[in-house]
């Protein structure tokens, strides 16, 4: 049987457009062309998603969600996408306290539109990880990212992990882009400059729950994204709010621990007051490098500074990228030259990266069962069972 998908919304341009779009996705439609409408077709059609205009005549969009949330009653919480006409913080959190699940502004592209359509309805099907917000408890783990040098693969790491945390463990997980000058989780999930970003979130100064959630983007591939600013000059906000008030940050990822098992931070190579905030929030630093010798010459500086800032030897770990590239540095000699041992090894396919890089598409996601992706699943269930390990002995 088909989706069903009730779209309800008074511009008749929009009507069609949607109809359209949802059709060629092999969506059944059916419209509403008011609020009140709208309410009567979705109790008595039961569709699987509603699209939800907010400006209707009769009833508006955020009563017509309220009046649907009323009288679910436990029998069955359908997903209501709200379509605003403008990207403003009040109505964003004005919709999502009426019971919407997300929303999307007008003008939109269709492909965004059906990925969030897609993962709503992947959230309500197959078992995925408990919604953002939600009661349950989470692990609330913090992990930070750092390149030893670039080019080591970090973000490309980053972003498999975060997706092998979400679908095989079936862990809430965000993935933060502090890269706040070229940051480029935009580029390799194929978003637009438009979606949110950190700038949002440093910028509100009654930053909530409900605020937060606002300013994530739902990726398809069942992750949370808090995105890098969309260009190097709006990065300035972020460093000088950092600056005036470290408490916003902390404020910020405290929020991300409540509401996520693990949020994951892409960072820079550079040591500045806001990494060096972010290092000190983060529960571990697993530092990426590569077995060659201009990377085997930045590691143990970093490992020097860490040790410098206090942290035990326990919350630094290495991870060794393309362990199996050919470099004329073996693992074995890398240890000896850096004096302890590598953590963990992610393999080298260079074909499978570059091609899931150009797609757009995480290798996680694309090639599920490559060599590289069950490296990189081997490595995400390492971390998630020492996290899990101790968040028993923590309750015991």
């Amino acid at each position: 049987m088909a989706t069903r998908v009730l779209v309800v919304d008074d511009d008749l341009n929009i009507q069609r457009v949607l109809v359209f779009a949802l059709k060629q996705e092999g969506y059944e439609v059916t419209v509403a062309s008011d609020g009140a409408a709208g309410v009567e077709m979705a109790l008595d059609a039961r569709p699987d998603l509603i699209l939800m205009d907010v400006a209707m005549p009769k009833l508006d969009g955020y009563a017509a969600t309220q009046q649907i949330r009323a009288a679910e009653k436990g029998v069955g919480r359908v997903p209501i996408i709200m379509l605003t006409s403008e990207a403003d913080v009040e109505q964003r959190v004005r919709g999502l306290r009426a019971g919407a699940d997300d929303d999307i502004v007008k003008p939109f592209h269709p492909l965004e539109l059906m990925a969030r359509i897609k993962a709503l309805l992947a959230q309500g099907g197959a078992p995925s990880p408990a919604k953002p917000g939600s009661d349950a408890p989470t692990l609330g783990k913090l992990c930070a990212f750092y390149p030893a040098k670039g080019g080591v693969g970090t973000t490309t790491i980053a972003i498999n992990t975060a997706i092998a945390l979400a679908r095989e463990m079936q862990r809430r997980t965000a993935l933060i882009d502090a890269n706040l000058q070229f940051g480029d989780l935009r580029v390799f999930l194929d978003l637009g400059l438009d979606t949110p970003s950190i700038v949002s979130a440093i910028s509100e100064p009654d930053l909530d729950l409900d605020l937060f959630r606002t300013m994530t983007v739902s990726h398809r591939s069942g992750i949370e994204l808090l995105l890098a600013p969309p260009t190097p000059a709006a990065a300035d906000i972020v460093v000088e709010r950092q600056r005036q008030s470290p408490t916003v940050i902390s404020n910020m990822l405290g929020l991300a621990r409540r509401l996520y098992d693990y949020t994951l931070v892409d960072m820079s190579q550079g040591i500045d007051d806001f990494n060096l905030q972010l290092f000190d929030e983060a529960d571990v630093i697993f530092v990426v490098m590569t077995a060659d010798l201009s990377c085997l010459k930045n590691v143990p500086l970093v490992l020097e500074t860490m040790v410098s800032l206090g942290y035990e030897q326990g919350k630094v770990q290495l991870v060794l990228n393309r362990s199996n590239a050919y470099t004329g540095i073996n693992v074995s000699n890398a240890e000896s030259a850096l004096g302890r041992k590598i953590d963990y090894q992610i393999i080298n396919e260079y074909r499978g990266a570059i091609s899931a890089l150009n797609s757009g598409e995480p290798f996680m996601s694309s090639r599920a069962d490559a060599p590289l992706s069950k490296s990189v699943l081997s490595f995400a269930r390492s971390l998630d069972k020492a996290f899990a390990t101790d968040a028993v002995h923590a309750r015991a």
